[in-house]
């Protein structure tokens, strides 16, 4: 499993892009994906949510379980990607490219976020 070297990551198993616009994209990493299963369901933040580092702002469901999502920053949702709503398997089948779920405009970055290389030795994978 690879974690991309460009991403940050949460100790929730979500990853950041880069704000360089001051808008980060936000998802669920390869290890937590293949954790929940085959995602069934996805209840995504609303464009124009505040969400906050490490709370809860929305949900995936799994022929396994229920799975609460982290936001790993603070901010404004700007876009929640729709593709993944209507077809939530695009998180597991590609959760670093077209499965990602909500981008966000930073307002507030936690200092604890990992680099690919803490993230694989915290994950064991």
């Amino acid at each position: 499993m690879s974690n991309p070297q460009q991403l940050r990551y949460s100790k929730e198993h979500e990853w950041l892009s880069s704000a360089g616009d001051g808008v980060s994209t936000v998802g669920i990493t390869e290890f937590a994906a293949n954790a929940l299963g085959d995602v069934v369901y996805a209840q995504l933040p609303a464009v124009g949510d505040t969400v906050t580092a490490g709370e809860t702002c929305g949900e995936l469901e799994s022929t396994k379980s229920v799975s609460d999502l982290y936001s790993p920053v603070t901010g404004e949702v700007t876009e929640a990607n729709q593709d993944v709503v209507d077809d939530p398997s695009l998180v597991n089948s590609a959760p670093f490219e077209g499965g990602w779920l909500f981008k966000v405009r930073v307002a507030e970055e936690p200092k604890d976020l990992l680099s690919a290389d803490e993230y694989t030795a915290f994950s064991g994978n």
